[in-house]
């Protein structure tokens, strides 16, 4: 059983803070349900006076993978910016939207980290280089929410 089934949250939180503390920052994913597909978010940028970065609509793994990327460079670099439009080596381009409600969605960075709590999301284009906000993303199938209102440059 984990932490989290045996209604221990603040086992779990325990646990994050330490892994936060040997990593620098984990990925917490969340899986699909209903009409919601699946998204995730990192725990521990805070600690850094960074925006904590959330991607909805890939699968997990997919969501870790790209999370963890942006992450290490924005710890070693600089963080992605509201509006920024980056192309990733074999991936799709990525479009920076500031979360409006950042305590809505990342229960976990919040209870560690206090309802202060900022984040970005990146929202990534489909196939074609279509972004959610357009009408013929996916070719109309949607499956990508997005959490904020656009930074236009």
């Amino acid at each position: 059983m984990c932490f989290l089934c045996d209604g221990d949250e603040s086992g779990y939180l325990d646990r994050l803070r330490e892994s936060v503390a040997d990593r620098g920052w984990l990925v917490q994913g969340v899986d699909a349900s209903g009409s919601y597909p699946p998204w995730a978010y990192t725990i521990g940028l805070s600690e850094h006076g960074l925006p904590e970065l959330v991607v909805t609509g890939l699968p997990i793994l997919d969501a870790a993978g790209l999370l963890n990327d942006l992450a290490a460079h924005s710890l070693h670099e600089s963080p992605p910016s509201a509006g920024e439009r980056i192309p990733l080596r074999d991936g799709p381009l990525i479009e920076v939207v500031p979360l409006a409600e950042p305590s809505a969605h990342l229960k976990f960075a919040v209870a560690l980290y206090g309802p202060e709590v900022r984040a970005l999301q990146l929202v990534h284009a489909d196939s074609q280089g279509r972004f959610p906000w357009s009408s013929d993303y996916r070719d109309g199938r949607a499956g990508q929410p997005v959490l904020g209102a656009r930074h236009v440059r």
